[in-house]
């Protein structure tokens, strides 16, 4: 029985270790495209006082605030309550949380409580008449 479970414990290691992905980017790609995913996700949430946003950087600053300005090379940060703007290269982002909803995503959960509260009533209206 021990010999078993050596074996079988064994051979998923080996098939672990050789299921690993190899990465042969560079660390100038991997830049480059983590900078082109942090700009897509950007321009994605558009500017202005209704795109918030928190930003981490590589060097450990945070920033807070709504994007008041966005470029092929970076975007601007204006904290809400300073008013300090604050600009920051797509490169130098490690993370950026965009805090917005569509104009779709408002519709639905609009749509969503309407249809919530017409069940609700409609539930307690035939439990009226029931009794």
């Amino acid at each position: 029985m021990l010999r078993k479970f050596v074996s079988l414990t064994l051979a998923l290691l080996l098939a672990h270790v050789c299921a690993a992905p190899v990465s042969a980017r560079t660390k100038v790609e991997k830049d480059a495209a983590r900078a082109a995913k942090v700009r897509q996700g950007v321009l994605k949430l558009g500017t202005g006082e209704g795109s918030l946003v928190k930003v981490r950087l590589r060097d450990g600053a945070k920033l807070r605030g709504f994007v008041s300005a966005a470029d092929e090379a970076s975007f601007t940060v204006t904290d809400a309550k300073t008013r300090v703007a604050t600009v920051v290269p797509y490169g130098q982002v490690q993370q950026v949380k965009g805090n917005n909803l569509s104009n779709g995503a408002k519709v639905a959960i609009g749509v969503g409580i309407a249809v919530l509260v017409v069940a609700i009533l409609w539930a307690a209206a035939d439990k009226d008449f029931s009794n």
